[in-house]
């Protein structure tokens, strides 16, 4: 992973997207900082297009998509998006879109795997918003005391693989679901069906950043990918690192590769107004 500071000036000038998972991404310690916060902000005026893409549950993303500056939230792990639109001259109203392949999170194998993980490893719970969950369980080893070993994640999630299901490790959480997608497909789906990108050749005009072991697909798909400097803590877990990395960890990281990226951009510009 280069430092970010080394992102060319042609290649920040280029970002037309902003994708960023959430926890210990933006936040730090539980918490959201106003400096990633302002982050967002100034992402957003700039006239970015700012999308988080989290294993946070539908109605976190409810909140998110109406209260935050974004244009749009993937989550779940790339089950669902939510975004709002224009509705005359009243509110926007929020729309949603579902990735084809969601199961439902009623579904028996889940159930069973949920009961085992929790009967095996102690001190593992379910995570406080699966009552707002529409399609994932979650698994929470480390959002709340006790925190549990990445071991004991690593195990919920070998249990999931082995009954049948999808499973990612997050920083906080296990998320645990059926169907065939994750962040990167249900991201694709969104960017083309939403603001009409084309994958393959338009690449370049998307940055994601991450921080943890489920947001492996995006680092791979996404040339410009960052992480923020926590991520070093996954080092035997994940394959596929992001090409940049942020010196600074959680929030502060964001927030360091968001004004990195929008100083190289003014600085593009500046160079277009030169005169010859």
């Amino acid at each position: 992973m280069k430092p970010i500071q080394d992102m060319t000036r042609e290649d920040a000038g280029g970002i037309r997207f902003v994708l960023m998972d959430i926890d210990d991404t933006l936040t730090k310690e539980g918490k959201l900082p106003a400096s990633s916060y302002k982050a967002l902000w100034n992402l957003k005026e700039a006239g970015l297009k700012v999308i988080p893409v989290t294993g946070r549950s539908a109605g976190w993303c409810d909140l998110i998509a109406r209260e935050w500056p974004v244009d749009g939230v993937i989550g779940e792990n790339g089950a669902l998006a939510f975004w709002e639109e224009p509705h005359g001259r009243g509110l926007p109203v929020l729309k949603a879109e579902y990735h084809p392949k969601a199961v439902r999170n009623d579904h028996p194998v889940l159930k069973r795997i949920t009961e085992r993980a929790l009967e095996e490893i102690p001190g593992l719970r379910a995570a406080k918003d699966q009552f707002t969950r529409l399609f994932d369980v979650a698994l929470d080893f480390a959002e709340e005391d006790p925190v549990l070993p990445l071991e004991a994640a690593q195990r919920v999630k070998a249990i999931a693989i082995e009954e049948g299901a999808a499973a990612k490790v997050s920083s906080i959480h296990v998320n645990i679901w059926m169907g065939m997608y994750n962040k990167l497909s249900m991201t694709e789906q969104f960017l083309a069906n939403r603001f009409g990108w084309k994958a393959g050749i338009r690449d370049r005009d998307v940055i994601f950043v991450g921080d943890s072991p489920n947001d492996e697909p995006m680092f791979a798909r996404f040339p410009l990918a960052c992480g923020v400097a926590n991520i070093r803590r996954y080092g035997g877990l994940i394959r596929h690192f992001p090409s940049f990395a942020a010196s600074k960890e959680c929030g502060e990281g964001f927030a360091e590769i968001a004004e990195t990226i929008l100083e190289k951009r003014a600085l593009k510009q500046d160079s277009r107004r030169q005169p010859l």
